[in-house]
This record gives C-alpha cells, structure tokens and sequence, in this order.
C-alpha cells in the first residue's frame, strides 16, 4: 500500500503529466481520466490510512507488589460503591449525596458531553455538505458588454432570482477524516477516565474528612470524659486543701491539668468544625446549612487484596486517561502525514434560475454544475514537515507522562499497603499501651490514696493515659484513612470496560 502512494504522489507531482491527465488539450475541459482517477481513488484507497496505528507502549510491569503479602495477592472486590465494605449508613449517605450533587462532578460530565458532540461534528466530515442559498438580484448591466437582453443604449435593468442546492464532500482518500475520527474518540474515552478521577477524588475525600470527623468525634468525647473527671479530682483537691490534707500545689496542679485539658478539647472542636465544613462544600451546600450529628466508628478497617499489578493497568482511570490521550496524539500523527497527499474533493450545486420569478421553477430554468478537485501541496516552506515533527514530539511527551502515571499508580498501591501493614502494628502496640497507662493509673490512684505517692503521679498518670487513648484514636483513623487511599490506587472498582452510569 505504502508503495502505491509513492507512485501516485511521484506521478502526480509532475506539472506535464498533471495537465496531459486532467485536462483535453483542445476542448479545455476535463478529460475523461479525471473521473477514472476520481472512482480510482474513492474505491481502491478509501481503506487507505496513512501514519502509524497505535498500539500499548510496554511499560514495566513487576510480578507483584513489594509490599503485599501472599494473602494480598488476591484479585480485589471492589465495586463502584466500595465506601459501603466499611458498613456505615451515615457514610453511604454522603457519598450517594455527593455524587448527585458535587460541582466538580457536573463540571466533568459537562466536560464528557462537550468532546462527545465534538465526536459528533468530526465524523460528519464522512458525509457530503448540501446547502440551499436561494437568493433575489436586482442588477443593472453595461450597455457595452454582452449582458444586454434588449440591446438597449441604455443597458438593461433585470431582477435574477436563484434557487441553487450546493454539495461539497472531500474524499478520504488518505484517512485523515478517520484518523480525526480516531483522535475525538480518544479524547472522548480521556474525558469519560477523567471524569471517573474526579469522581473517585470525591469519594475518597469525603471518605476521608468523614472518617477524620468521627476521630475527633472520639476524641472530643475522650476530653470531655476527661475534664469531668479532672474537675471532680479538682473539687476534691480544693476540699482536702481547706481540711488541711493537701498544698497549694497540688491543687494548682490539678488546675492546670484542667485547664489544659479544656484547650485540647476546645481545638479539637475547632477542627471537627472544620471537617464539617469541608464535607458541606463537598456536598455542594453551605457549611452553615449542615450539620453532621456527632457520633463515633469503631470498626477495624476491612481488609482489601492488592492483586496483580498488570491488573491495575486496566482498573486505574488516570492511567486509562493518559493511554488515551496517547492514542489521540498517535491519530494526530496520521491527519499530520495526510497532508503531504493530494486531497480530493468533490463540489457541485443544482437548482434554478431566472431573470423572471414566474417561470423560475420551469425545467428550462435548471442549472447545475458538478466536478472534482484536487489539491497538490507543491510548496509550503516546511510548514508542512514542521507539523508532522509537532505531533511526533507530542506524542513522546505523552508517551513519557503514560509511563510517568503507570509508576505512579505502582507507588500509590505500595504506599498505601506500607501504611496500613505499618499502622495494624501500630495499633496493636498502641493498645497494649493504652492498658499499661490504665493499669498505671489505677495503681497511682490507689498509692496516693494510702500516702505511698504524691499527687504529681496521679497526674502523671492522667496524662499518660489521656494521651495514650487519643493516639489510640489517632491511629485508627489513619488505618480508616489509609483503607480508603489504597482502594482509591486500585482503581475504586473502575473498569473501562464497565464505567459507572452518569447520574
């Protein structure tokens, strides 16, 4: 195929050649070799794309992720509606909100109609443009020229009247109509993964904050348990203080440890505050119109199967974005290499005329004219050579960032699974801290009650424990947190071949 292009171009480029071809040297007219060329072209070369056809880069692909144990090999189940293994009502609610109602989500979809009708419009180019332009002339002409009906001195004055239907259809001998074809529809599969990226940046933003809210939730809980119990010992301290049992310092002591434990408690309402606001936007409200009833979550983060990492290739959205707009960047390459090539095209306009209205649809007053075209690019001072270079290096930087994403979603899973194996040992050490500082508590109580301890290992104590129980608190939400993360890196049970339905 490619050797019958150059015998057409070497053929057609010479200006002897092109003449004795198209036209009849002493008619002046179109040769009938014309329309030879003509159904030449439009039946053995329509099939005829010109440039490269794509294909997957090779990317380096590990048999496995480093940081997944035998158990984490599994495929993942994750559906499109992953936030519900964590089995949190509130949680499914906000979620469901948030994508029926999220900006940014309405944002892409708009984005996704947008290069679907722009598919639209470049496949139309397959199809011949018919026009119809009827138009109304009053004209004068020159009494001195063979436009003069009534051979008049004076010239002659006539009203024309046109009803011309116009046909113009360019012949995709080269594939450039298709390789744009190829190009919109690859952008429009770029426009649908980055509107799956948004919708799972949503989703596990929200995740996040919620779950961040419910820890501070706990943990405010914690402090005002805390401070209640610190004003009693305060009471106490001040009683005994009057009978002469206790000093001054302990009871400022105990003041302090009050005191401070209030102002952890009061930013800690400030962040939650915060939190809540952020949810609120996410829902596409005012923060002052929401409220998010206090409440707490307890449940250990489930556990989720990493799988293969030649399978994330298919599950990741940005990854499928970035493929796609390669394959975009390849069609280009092609519509660039068309233009070398002649380009054929086909005009033609039918109808009637006449310089009186009553007879203008009489069959005498037909017109019509039909004919081909063709285009040779001879010289254009390399504008020409200069595209086609363009789209070649557009194509490699795209071809670097589709590499660039394919290693970062590898990062973003291994990430993720080091953080949870990390913060699992974390917590299980963390509680066993928190059952030491519970024990220590206790026993300081009870030596102060009999005189063995002073009162600054009592408060040691209290604080030990209070401290202990909000890391405690702590660590389960970044376990929660670093759940929802690698869910989100393994695609949030996206399938290109199975997108979710636009709400």
């Amino acid at each position: 195929m490619k050797k019958l292009l150059n015998l057409l171009r070497e053929y057609l480029w010479r200006p002897v050649l092109i003449h004795k071809f198209f036209m009849n040297d002493q008619l002046h007219r179109p040769a009938p070799s014309l329309r030879l060329l003509a159904t030449l072209f439009t039946m053995t070369m329509a099939s005829c794309s010109v440039g490269p056809d794509y294909h997957r880069p090779e990317v380096p692909t590990p048999a496995a992720f480093k940081s997944a144990t035998p158990a984490e090999a599994a495929t993942p189940q994750l559906g499109h509606d992953w936030w519900k293994l964590f089995n949190d009502p509130a949680l499914d609610k906000l979620e469901d909100e948030a994508i029926k109602e999220n900006q940014s989500i309405q944002g892409a979809m708009a984005s996704v109609e947008a290069e679907r009708a722009a598919a639209k419009g470049v496949k139309s180019a397959f199809y011949p443009a018919i026009s119809f332009d009827p138009s109304v002339t009053r004209e004068h002409t020159s009494a001195n020229t063979n436009i003069n009906p009534n051979n008049s001195s004076n010239g002659a004055t006539f009203t024309n009247y046109t009803l011309p239907f116009d046909l113009t259809y360019e012949v995709d001998i080269w594939g450039q109509v298709r390789r744009s074809v190829e190009a919109a529809n690859a952008q429009v599969q770029a426009s649908q993964a980055d509107l799956e990226v948004v919708r799972q940046t949503l989703e596990a933003d929200l995740a996040q904050d919620y779950f961040t809210l419910r820890s501070y939730d706990a943990q405010y809980k914690t402090l005002t348990d805390t401070v209640a119990t610190y004003q009693k010992q305060l009471d106490l301290t001040n009683v005994q203080f009057r009978a002469g049992l206790e000093s001054a310092s302990d009871v400022a002591s105990a003041e302090a440890l009050l005191d401070s434990t209030q102002t952890q408690q009061l930013e800690i309402g400030r962040q939650r505050d915060e939190e809540e606001y952020a949810i609120a936007i996410l829902l596409n409200r005012a923060p002052s119109d929401f409220t998010l009833t206090a409440g707490s979550t307890s449940v250990d983060p489930p556990i989720i199967p990493a799988g293969l990492p030649a399978d994330l290739l298919r599950r990741r959205p940005d990854v499928a974005a970035a493929e796609a707009n390669l394959a975009a960047a390849s069609a280009q390459i092609g519509m660039a290499v068309s233009e070398f090539y002649p380009q054929l095209s086909l005009t033609g306009d039918a109808g009637f005329e006449s310089i009186r209205s009553s007879n203008l649809l009489d069959w005498s007053s037909r017109i019509w004219s039909l004919g081909p075209s063709v285009s040779f690019p001879l010289f254009n001072g390399g504008k020409l050579s200069a595209n086609l270079e363009q789209q070649q290096a557009a194509y490699k930087e795209l071809l670097a960032q589709y590499r660039i994403q394919v290693l970062s979603a590898y990062q973003d899973v291994e990430n993720s699974l080091t953080d949870l194996h990390s913060r699992a040992d974390q917590a299980k050490a963390q509680a066993t801290a928190v059952a030491a500082s519970q024990d220590y508590f206790r026993l300081a109580q009870l030596q102060y009650q009999q005189g063995l301890v002073d009162y600054l290992t009592v408060i040691d104590a209290d604080r030990t424990l209070l401290s202990n129980q909000l890391i405690a608190e702590q660590i389960l939400n970044e376990r929660l947190v670093s759940t929802v993360l690698l869910m989100k890196a393994l695609g949030g049970g996206w399938d290109g071949n199975s997108p979710p339905p636009i709400h």
